[in-house]
């Protein structure tokens, strides 16, 4: 760290100091400036002749009807103003402390989530968290929980994850797999299907529902594509995929793809929001997460677990 070279004479000036120089120049005239400082005269005086000691330099030519800057006082009461414009500014910057989250929350959202949950979440977000933005990464679980970690993210709603030291998380919602099938299999009318009723083989699947209840190293295909990608895969070859619920109306409106329920146990995907340890945002992650949660709860085949919401 750079050792500060300011005086202690310097260091002894306070921003009001400042203040009050700045306003003898905008004044140009010791009454006027401390009647506008609510200070006598006198005092305003004394407190620029401190700030002249402690810059060891004359500010102000005294003795006429006005009083006017010396040509040395003129430079340096341009960094004066310089000094109070950051002060200023630091004091805005601390303001936006009383803003949720800063001003703006960015967020990670897997690219399988986003799509289908955000829409939901763009127009109840500014009415529970009024000035502050909303920042969108989309990517992969893996990779956004790295972002956060490296402080490029503030939160991330992901599927659990290996713990990781220094994160915090906090659970949001149950999302089940359907089963999405070629308008021509022989399933496609049955509203629920059973996974013992199809053949692994036929199988093409994403990364994240691979493991659920199918091996995709000896069964079927296992695809790193967007969901509506995965449609087309299925539209073209046949077979079937699990996909998230929330997906749903949007898969159900594509041509030759039909959606149905998975029978017997319940399988899908856990999802949670992500943020660090020592953010300074914890009280508004918590309310997000709350509103994250309400919003769940809102919609059909998501279920939320027990507490507050």
């Amino acid at each position: 760290m750079q050792r500060s070279m300011i005086s202690t004479t310097l260091a002894a000036v306070s921003l009001r100091d400042l203040a009050l120089v700045q306003a003898v120049q905008r004044h140009g005239s010791f009454n006027s400036a401390a009647r506008a400082m609510h200070i006598s005269p006198s005092g305003l005086s004394h407190q620029v002749q401190k700030v002249e000691q402690a810059l060891g330099a004359p500010l102000f030519e005294r003795g006429g009807r006005s009083i006017v800057p010396t040509a040395g006082g003129q430079r340096l009461l341009q960094q004066i103003d310089a000094v109070l414009a950051a002060g200023e500014h630091l004091q805005q910057v601390a303001r936006a402390g009383a803003v949720a989250f800063g001003g703006e929350l960015r967020l990670g959202v897997p690219a399988s989530l986003g799509p289908y949950l955000l829409p939901h979440l763009i127009a109840p977000f500014p009415q529970h968290f009024p000035e502050a933005r909303l920042g969108i990464s989309e990517g992969k679980p893996r990779g956004l929980l790295r972002r956060l970690h490296e402080g490029e993210l503030d939160a991330v709603l992901a599927p659990p994850a290996a713990t990781v030291s220094g994160v915090a998380s906090r659970p949001l919602f149950f999302e089940p797999w359907e089963l999405m099938l070629r308008a021509d299999h022989p399933l496609a009318g049955r509203r629920s299907i059973g996974l013992d009723q199809l053949d692994p083989a036929d199988a093409t699947l994403m990364a994240e529902s691979h493991a659920d209840g199918l091996d995709g190293n000896e069964h079927g295909h296992v695809q790193d594509v967007s969901l509506e990608s995965l449609a087309a895969l299925v539209s073209l070859r046949g077979g079937y995929a699990l996909v998230p619920a929330l997906a749903h109306e949007r898969l159900a409106s594509m041509p030759g793809i039909v959606l149905a329920k998975l029978k017997g146990p319940a399988s899908g995907r856990e999802i949670a929001l992500y943020w660090r340890d020592a953010s300074p945002w914890h009280a508004d992650l918590q309310a997000f997460a709350e509103l994250l949660r309400k919003l769940a709860r809102q919609r059909p085949g998501l279920r939320v677990p027990g507490g507050k919401g």
